[in-house]
């Protein structure tokens, strides 16, 4: 990957709905060879998609919460925990980690009332669950805005 390619992934991370003569102006290039390097980046999975950013207030998940979870730590429990979670979409993040907590969760609801409701219902609930603490998002600081692509 040469600088040409971080210039594209930088301005696509920036926004994904350039069009293909916009991106080539920004980067450098003229359109065909920009759209080749864009189409590379795809097939090799650079590029891995491209999607909307949703204001969590427009659709009514304002209150976001960190959740630490504690699992049983054998391999079946695990996975259980694991593909539990998929079929709760209140659960918009959801990361494996090395130590304790075992696991960490990011959520998005409406309302304190609705995550207790999570909490008790579905979160307490898990297979092998034995802790599960709560951190409530009081302001968001910094804004995901895409990985670092410089060397």
């Amino acid at each position: 990957m040469d600088q040409i390619d971080r210039d594209i992934l930088r301005e696509l991370q920036r926004d994904g709905r350039l069009t293909n003569q916009e991106l080539a102006q920004r980067v450098g290039l003229s359109a065909s060879p920009c759209m080749r390097r864009v189409r590379q980046l795809e097939a090799d999975g650079v590029i891995q998609g491209y999607r909307a950013v949703v204001n969590p207030e427009a659709v009514g998940r304002g209150f976001e919460v960190l959740v630490s979870i504690e699992v049983r730590r054998d391999r079946g429990t695990v996975e259980a925990f694991e593909e539990a979670l998929q079929e709760i979409p209140d659960v918009i993040e959801a990361y494996r980690l090395f130590g304790s907590p075992g696991c960490l969760l990011r959520i998005a609801v409406a309302d304190l009332k609705a995550y207790e409701r999570l909490w008790i219902e579905r979160l307490t609930a898990l297979a092998g669950v034995t802790e599960v603490n709560s951190q409530i998002i009081m302001k968001r600081v910094k804004e995901p805005m895409g990985l670092p692509v410089d060397r």
